[in-house]
């Protein structure tokens, strides 16, 4: 069977652990990656085996007669003297794969809560340079792309044959690591997944803390109160106020699955303030010389050529949450009867109609009443202006503040739970024990204070998300599909495999071409590198 290894680090007198291979099979062909820790991997990545030198194939996947599997076993006296050996799966002590008790609703709600970020604001201003055709045709065909993307993930979560259950890839760098070995894998998915749910907490305090501060002011009004040193005041104040008040809700929430009623919280207020704002763009009507002709927003060709270049950008970078995708599905349970991938695909069609339902009407509502005239940082600013206009009453306008808030709030608890993980996993490879309730709470102060720092110190990273997220667009667009390849191994020149060679290379070019316009555009602009000087 193998050899018993005894767990490094200090033991307790009254209990004993070991790390037991469990081989089902006597005999195994080939040594499989397995889901378990490593104090040797960085952020406590899992420890995957080398695959061997000859070709694999769909049925070297996760086969439960033939898999390795390495549980922690644990020697646990009872009250007459004797030992019991209790046997845990490691996965069952980390927030992402601590509960298996998900579904079709929670993954809809977690979905749909994570699947479109501020970004999406910024979809009528794309639609000035490329005009009414091209403005719907490239939204709706990056739409059909994610959407493809999603589904080559879901169903690689469980990289098995059909019917065979096994290893499941809970994890986007695990998944990465398998397609692409493990120094490519890690190479690939390290940066883009620590940005995409690090990175985006960060974007989501600083535009938080905006928001406070606009609905703020606008309680406020003219009382001259509001302006003394005694009140608070000032951007740092909001982003202090912002992340202190999320990371008390992430106290309440162990793991993804314990999120479900804050993503649906979540979900229900990103399609009312989405819906509230481009009907009221709609209700106010356009302004007198509003134009919709592409050609007149640009002074020249070169400043036309960045701009639909920045516009397909916006589009592109609009769609989010696919570093969340085989977390999202790790809640759900599978067999072989009932892959999670059923329940999984049904959460992602509904999510991504509501999504549909949302961002179409926003770009266009947005696009019809503004037009050229609609302003470079959005829909929200074109409401602000129409507030100081009084078109806008300001308790709309608060009540979107406000309902934008909680959106956020939700949101910064999903894109947190990925580094949560990361780190409670480093102290569970070390303990080899679940992480105590004091421990994952200063986890979660140490990230809130980690953020807010990052926040503070460079409160223009909102200026740079073009460039960083064109970099990471690769991992929405281009890596799934070669991922399908290096797993699936479909017959060269098939459809299937034209289909994912053609979209990963077409992902990887625009990705490309996107952080080359971003930086042009941070050169002719230039960038406000306002350090510590959050305003």
């Amino acid at each position: 069977m193998g050899e018993v290894m005894e767990v490094g680090g200090p033991q307790r007198a009254s209990s004993s652990a070991r790390i037991v291979p469990v081989v089902q099979d006597e005999a195994p062909q080939q040594q499989f990656p397995v889901p378990f820790s490593s104090r040797s991997t960085p952020l406590g990545l899992l420890l995957l085996q080398q695959h061997s030198s000859r070709e694999t194939s769909d049925e070297d996947f996760c086969l439960p007669t033939n898999t390795t599997a390495a549980i922690l076993t644990i020697d646990i006296p009872d009250k007459f003297g004797s030992h019991k050996q209790q046997q845990h799966d490691p996965d069952d002590w980390l927030p992402i794969t601590q509960s298996r008790r998900g579904n079709a609703f929670t993954a809809a709600f977690h979905l749909l809560c994570s699947g479109i970020g501020i970004q999406a604001l910024l979809l009528p201003v794309a639609f000035v340079p490329l005009g009414w055709v091209w403005g719907t045709l490239c939204l709706t065909l990056v739409f059909a792309w994610q959407l493809y993307t999603t589904w080559l993930l879901v169903h690689l979560h469980e990289p098995g044959p059909a019917g065979a259950a096994g290893t499941r890839c809970s994890r986007y760098v695990v998944l990465s690591i398998i397609a692409f070995g493990p120094k490519l894998g890690k190479l690939l998915a390290i940066f883009p997944t620590m940005y995409l749910s690090g990175g985006t907490c960060v974007v989501i305090i600083i535009t938080g803390g905006g928001i406070m501060e606009l609905l703020y002011k606008l309680i406020c009004g003219d009382d001259p109160k509001c302006s003394s040193d005694t009140v608070l005041t000032g951007a740092a104040w909001f982003f202090f106020v912002f992340v202190c008040l999320a990371i008390l809700v992430s106290q309440f929430f162990p793991s993804l699955h314990s999120l479900a009623p804050v993503s649906l919280i979540g979900s229900m207020a990103l399609a009312t303030y989405f819906t509230m704002l481009w009907t009221l763009s709609i209700r106010e009507g356009r302004p007198g010389g509003v134009s919709y002709e592409p050609s007149k927003a640009a002074a020249s060709e070169r400043s036309r050529i960045r701009g639909i270049i920045n516009a397909l950008g916006i589009i592109a970078l609009t769609f989010k949450g696919h570093n969340l995708i085989l977390e999202i599905q790790g809640t759900i349970p599978t067999d072989p009867q009932h892959p999670s991938r059923h329940g999984m695909w049904r959460g992602v069609t509904a999510s991504y109609l509501l999504i549909a339902v949302l961002l179409f009407p926003l770009a266009i509502g947005g696009y019809w009443a503004y037009g050229n005239m609609m302003p470079a940082k959005g829909i929200l600013n074109a409401l602000s202006s129409s507030l100081k206009h009084q078109r806008t009453s300001k308790s709309v306008m608060a009540t979107v503040y406000v309902i934008m808030l909680v959106h956020l709030f939700s949101a910064f608890q999903i894109y947190g739970m990925p580094v949560f993980d990361n780190l409670e996993r480093i102290y569970v490879s070390k303990k080899n024990q679940a992480c105590p309730r004091w421990v994952r709470s200063a986890i979660r102060v140490f990230f809130g204070g980690l953020t807010y720092f990052i926040a503070m110190a460079f409160p223009f990273l909102g200026s740079l998300g073009p460039f960083i997220g064109a970099i990471t667009l690769p991992l929405t667009l281009a890596y799934p599909c070669f991922m399908w390849l290096a797993i699936k191994k479909p017959k060269v020149l098939s459809s299937m495999w034209c289909l994912n060679f053609g979209l990963g290379s077409l992902g990887l070019v625009m990705s490309f071409l996107l952080a080359a316009a971003a930086l042009w555009s941070l050169v002719a602009d230039g960038l406000d590198a306002n350090f510590f000087k959050p305003h």
